[in-house]
């Protein structure tokens, strides 16, 4: 495999959204911009972009998914003047959802909606940064309590894991009993992430606004991580799928964004449709319907 790349789900504003984050952050940029036609979605635009020098899609598709407090991206800042310039430019036509000021765990932390309703953790680190930009996943409702399965799953199934740290809530800590995990740090293929279980009883469900897309060499690597990952078949479409926890994955083949922006407008057509009728992505056929189209 190649990488696992974090997806972001929008309404119709994908790329504005996207142009103002990568003018936000450090070692920014957009690599790509795709229109695919006729989709269910009708015509969806998809953009690739690094921020701070990590790899992101986002897409507008419709107003099917919201984003919520499920899946939020921690900024660690090296420095106050770099917190205050994060935090301002995001509660911007955003909303504040925990106050940023000092905790035990860092001098200043923070975390916030922005005016496209992605939730942000910003934080003073105390120690030098590696990846500026941090998934966090916080296990709520049904799954509170799994935070720590779904992590020792990953980190078994993907190659390039580790968990780096994992630490409990005390004895009456957390309102939601079922919880267990108050702070989990991990690396997928290399990249960090962070899960926790919800201390709230809150009605927070994973959902399709996020999802991992895990980009593969081969057939083969795409069966065995469908074969592993997939758990509803009733979320199985266009090469999504539903974990046992409720994240949603892309399980694609790394030649999927050269099928899509280097052809010609019927190649990428034929690509699009072909591949909005199967469930699990086939290589095989993706590449037939942009030969057929030659």
């Amino acid at each position: 495999m190649k990488d696992i790349v974090p997806n972001l789900w929008f309404n119709d504003e994908a790329e504005e959204a996207v142009r103002y984050y990568t003018r936000l952050f450090d070692q920014s940029r957009i690599t790509s911009i795709q229109v695919l036609e006729n989709t269910p979605s009708g015509d969806t635009t998809t953009i690739n972009f690094e921020l701070s020098g990590q790899p992101f899609t986002a897409f507008s598709a419709g107003p099917l998914f919201k984003f919520n407090r499920s899946f939020s991206l921690m900024v660690q800042c090296s420095s106050d003047e770099e917190v205050d310039r994060v935090w301002t430019t995001l509660t911007e036509g955003g909303k504040e959802l925990v106050p940023l000021r000092e905790y035990p765990f860092s001098k200043r932390y923070g975390w916030l909606e922005d005016r496209y309703g992605l939730t942000w953790q910003i934080l003073l680190s105390d120690k030098p940064v590696v990846q500026k930009i941090i998934p966090n996943f916080l296990f709520s409702d049904a799954v509170s309590g799994k935070a720590e399965d779904a992590v020792v799953y990953y980190t078994d199934l993907f190659p390039i894991s580790s968990i780096e740290e994992m630490q409990y809530y005390e004895a009456g800590e957390a309102e939601n009993t079922d919880s267990k995990v108050k702070f989990s740090g991990f690396h997928l293929f290399g990249r960090q992430f962070y899960a926790m279980d919800n201390a709230k009883n809150e009605n927070l469900s994973f959902n399709e606004s996020f999802s991992l897309m895990v980009l593969c060499e081969n057939q083969a690597e795409i069966d065995y991580y469908w074969d592993k990952l997939s758990f509803d078949p009733e979320s199985e479409q266009c090469g999504w799928l539903k974990d046992q926890f409720g994240l949603s994955w892309q399980i694609v083949p790394e030649s999927m964004d050269d099928l899509l922006s280097n052809g010609t407008k019927e190649q990428i057509n034929r690509v699009t449709q072909s591949f909005l009728t199967m469930k699990k992505l086939d290589i095989a056929e993706l590449d037939r319907a942009w030969q057929e189209a030659e």
